[in-house]
């Protein structure tokens, strides 16, 4: 009868051992794996990537799934953490920024079964395993240029870029087209750092352009821009932040910022992916959806700037206002008065 007994305990305890087991690992199962490979600014450049990670920690703290990144120093890096990321069988890779996108693809063809996502860029998006995550950038840059055009004292205003490509230039254009319909009388003084890591270069640029008399200075260049924001700081002017709220950095000295909710954009393919409904091709974020705006930040805003800058956004939203983003745009509209370096 013990022994009985005992046989019947042993074979309860290795059903409710066996339901247990089958439990975490269903709880594993529902468990996704996440990673972000940062381009060369950093995931703390207070920008760019740092939005994109911060979208990824709301995922996990909102979604229970299990994130991290990898930075990359160099182009070089670029292929190999996407590499890491794909040996540690994570679900989904998100790469932050178009500079990523010849490693991107080439992963993309060789593990067809790896999903992927890819901030600011098109061209992978034949891809069937590649959701590409764009950005209506040059409404936000409209938005900041306004703001300048209304702000600004001396009518001179500076831009600095971190790089001349066809993304980036949606920047550039989108703000010179709101500081001349802000201010027809304003000059744009503008320069390419060709970095979006050299805080030195950032900081000298900025400071040539207020030699050059501009009181805002917007920058477009990741950590590059950090140096922008330093130069303004020293010299008592205004500066514009990119992608995220940076007034954090120089309450005193961030006018506003041009938004990017890159942070949205990572969270929401994060809870696709979780879900099981992410889908590849193009997504686009535009001021409509909320995925571009100016910085919610308004303390160093006149209230009639504020009360204008959301006139024109109204205006953005309902189609009676069209913001450039390309040079054959812009020309169009405003003449051949600028051309990003």
């Amino acid at each position: 009868m013990k022994k009985k007994c005992l046989s019947l305990l042993l074979t309860g305890a290795m059903v409710l051992s066996a339901i247990s087991f089958g439990m975490v690992a269903s709880a594993e199962e529902d468990t996704i794996k996440v990673g972000m490979v940062t381009d060369v600014g950093g995931v703390n450049d207070g920008s760019f990537n740092q939005s994109s990670w911060e979208g990824l920690q709301r995922a996990s703290e909102e979604l229970g799934i299990e994130v991290d990144y990898l930075e990359s120093s160099t182009d070089a890096d670029y292929a190999t953490n996407i590499e890491t990321f794909i040996d540690g069988e994570y679900d989904l890779i998100i790469c932050v920024g178009y500079m990523l996108a010849d490693a991107t693809r080439a992963a993309a063809e060789d593990y067809p079964e790896q999903k992927f996502a890819i901030i600011d860029d098109a061209t992978c998006s034949d891809l069937e395993n590649v959701t590409c995550l764009m950005f209506e950038q040059a409404q936000a840059s409209y938005l900041v240029g306004y703001v300048a055009g209304l702000t600004t004292e001396s009518n001179t205003v500076g831009f600095v870029l971190g790089m001349s490509t066809d993304t980036m230039n949606q920047f550039g254009y989108g703000y010179l087209a709101g500081v001349l319909d802000a201010n027809p009388e304003a000059t744009v003084l503008q320069q390419n750092a060709n970095s979006f890591s050299d805080t030195a270069t950032g900081k000298s640029m900025a400071t040539a352009e207020i030699t050059g008399g501009a009181d805002v200075i917007f920058h477009a260049a990741g950590a590059t821009g950090l140096g922008v924001i330093e130069a303004c700081t020293e010299n008592g002017i205004w500066a514009i932040g990119v992608d995220s709220d940076q007034s954090s950095i120089a309450p005193e000295t961030i006018l506003t910022s041009a938004m990017k909710r890159v942070d949205n954009a990572c969270y929401d393919v994060a809870q696709q992916c979780l879900e099981g409904t992410l889908e590849s091709g193009v997504i686009t974020y535009d001021l409509a959806s909320e995925g571009v705006d100016i910085a919610p930040t308004t303390d160093n805003l006149s209230d009639d700037v504020l009360e204008a800058v959301n006139e024109v956004k109204e205006q953005i939203i309902n189609g009676d206002i069209v913001v450039p983003s390309t040079q054959e745009d812009f020309e169009a509209a405003y003449g051949d008065i600028y051309e990003l370096d």
